[in-house]
C-alpha cells in the first residue's frame, strides 16, 4: 500500500478539484439530525468548511484530520469560533491523540473521509473500536463514506496507467489508497464492534467535476490518485500515466451535450447507536 501518512492535501488544490465534497453532503447532515446541546467529533475534517457549518447548530465540534495542511487552513479560517477546534492526528490512531481519553462525545461524525482511514486493514477495526470509546452511551456514529463501486471508471484507469508504466498488477492493486465496502460489509464491521446500525444507504450519484484550472478530471487525478502515482518512479512516468488516464476516460465521463465531467460517486451513508 503506498505510503497514506503523505500529505498531499492543500486547501488550494481541495478547493480547485473537490468543492463539492463539503457542498454535496446535506443528506448526511439531516441524518446526523443536530442538536443544540452535542458534542461533535468530525473524524476526516479536511479544511473545517463543514466543521464550521456543524458548529452553528451544537455545542461543541472537534475536528481531527492527519494533512497538517488543511488544519492549517482550517485554524485560519475558523479557528477564532467559539466551541471550534481543530487537531493533527491520524484518524487510523485516534486512540493515541493527546485527548482521547478525556473526550466523550454525544456524535460522532466523518464526511468523505472513511474510505481513506479505513484503508489499511489492520487498522480499519481500531478505528470503529476508537469511535464507539469515545461516545457518550446512546451516542450516535454518522457518516458517509465511498461504497462499493464507488469511482469505478478512473479506478479502474489509474491502476491501468500505472500498470502501463511498468507497475505489477499486485503492486498497482495495493497502491490503490481506498475502501469502498458495501451495506452489508459496514453493518456487520459496526456490529461486531458493539454498535446498532439503525440506517443504511448505498446511493449512486453521478457527480460534477469543476472547471476550475488546474481542477476537472486532471486536478481530481492529480490530488485523489497521488499515492497512485507515487508508486512511479520518475516525473515523466506520472505525467505519462496522468494524461492516459484522462484521455482513457474521456469518452466515458465527458457530456457532448455541454462537455460537463461526471464522475460515478456511490455513496454509502449510516447511522449507528453505541447502547
Amino acid at each position: 500500500m503506498a505510503d497514506p501518512s503523505r500529505d498531499h492535501w492543500t486547501q488550494e488544490a481541495y478547493s480547485k478539484s473537490a468543492p463539492f465534497v463539503p457542498a454535496l453532503a446535506s443528506t448526511v447532515v439531516e441524518w446526523l439530525d443536530l442538536e443544540p446541546h452535542d458534542r461533535i467529533l468530525d473524524v476526516g475534517c479536511g479544511d473545517g468548511t463543514l466543521t464550521a457549518e456543524l458548529k452553528e447548530r451544537s455545542e461543541s465540534v472537534t475536528g481531527l484530520d492527519s494533512s497538517a495542511n488543511l488544519i492549517t487552513a482550517a485554524k485560519k479560517a475558523y479557528g477564532s469560533i467559539p466551541g471550534l477546534s481543530f487537531h493533527v492526528q491520524d484518524c487510523r490512531y485516534i486512540d493515541r491523540w493527546v485527548h482521547f481519553h478525556e473526550a466523550a462525545y454525544t456524535k460522532v461524525f466523518s464526511n468523505a473521509a472513511l474510505h481513506w482511514i479505513l484503508r489499511d486493514c489492520s487498522t480499519r477495526m481500531p478505528v470503529l473500536h476508537d469511535a464507539y470509546t469515545v461516545l457518550e452511551p446512546g451516542g450516535l456514529l454518522v457518516f458517509e463514506m465511498g461504497g462499493a463501486g464507488n469511482v469505478a471508471e478512473v479506478h479502474t484507469a489509474l491502476m491501468a496507467a500505472v500498470i502501463h508504466q511498468g507497475v505489477a498488477m499486485e503492486k498497482a492493486r495495493e497502491l490503490s489508497p481506498w475502501f469502498f465496502p458495501s451495506e452489508a460489509q459496514m453493518k456487520q464491521m459496526l456490529e461486531d464492534v458493539g454498535f446498532v446500525v439503525e440506517r443504511t444507504e448505498l446511493e449512486y450519484r453521478p457527480t460534477k467535476l469543476t472547471t476550475e484550472e488546474q481542477g476537472g478530471i486532471e486536478g481530481w487525478t492529480r490530488l485523489m490518485g497521488a499515492q497512485f502515482l507515487d508508486g512511479l518512479d520518475s516525473e515523466s512516468s506520472k505525467e505519462a500515466a496522468v494524461k492516459e488516464v484522462c484521455e482513457l476516460l474521456k469518452p466515458v465521463i465527458n457530456h457532448d451535450e455541454d462537455g460537463s465531467v461526471y464522475l460515478g460517486y456511490v455513496r454509502l451513508r449510516v447511522v449507528a447507536r453505541k447502547p
